[in-house]
């Protein structure tokens, strides 16, 4: 047998993946860029839910992001809330209608089948694996790693509990479980 390049099956297993949310998106009259606004914001924390994020974690142009986040605001899945802090900057929020719909969106039977499949064969370090593709793609792409939190470099348990060691604000346990842009391995 041929030796097949892992990048390769990445690519292919991105088209599967691809396919399933548009089947679900089709459904559920979404376009797939709209259920991947509602899920990074479902995944991301509090330093990574803002409009420039977004663009960044999809690759796209903040134009395009703020198209689709007004038809997401009009539909009732998101709202933008103006920084505390500083009242220029935007922070977006799943609604219940948006998180609703992304729990009928995701395409979670073909992840709960692939993983029962993955326990059958006792495939050991899978998620390993995965880290170090991803990792690989992300550095050849000079793109942010948008880790999860709590593996970042500047991730710091204190005796109150978590301190973010860039930013040296306190982390929620909520905060810490998600999707960061700041994150970084090195």
């Amino acid at each position: 047998m041929e030796k097949v390049d892992v990048f390769d099956l990445i690519e292919r297993m991105a088209a599967l993946i691809r396919s399933e949310e548009r089947k679900k998106c089709t459904e559920l009259g979404l376009q797939p860029v709209h259920f991947q606004v509602l899920d990074y914001l479902s995944r991301c924390n509090r330093y990574s839910d803002t409009p420039a994020a977004l663009a960044n974690y999809l690759g796209m142009t903040r134009g395009t992001v703020s198209q689709t986040l007004l038809l997401l605001v009009k539909k009732g899945f998101i709202k933008k809330t103006a920084d505390a802090a500083d009242r220029r900057m935007v922070h977006l929020s799943l609604l219940p209608e948006g998180d609703a719909i992304l729990k009928q969106a995701r395409t979670s039977d073909l992840f709960v089948k692939a993983a029962l499949i993955f326990k059958k064969h006792n495939f050991s370090n899978q998620e390993d694996m995965f880290v170090k593709a991803l990792t690989a793609l992300q550095t050849a792409n000079k793109s942010h790693s948008f880790g999860l939190c709590k593996t970042c470099k500047y991730f710091t348990k204190t005796p109150d509990g978590f301190t973010c060691g860039l930013t040296k604000e306190q982390l929620s346990s909520s905060d810490s479980e998600k999707i960061c842009q700041e994150h970084s391995i090195l």
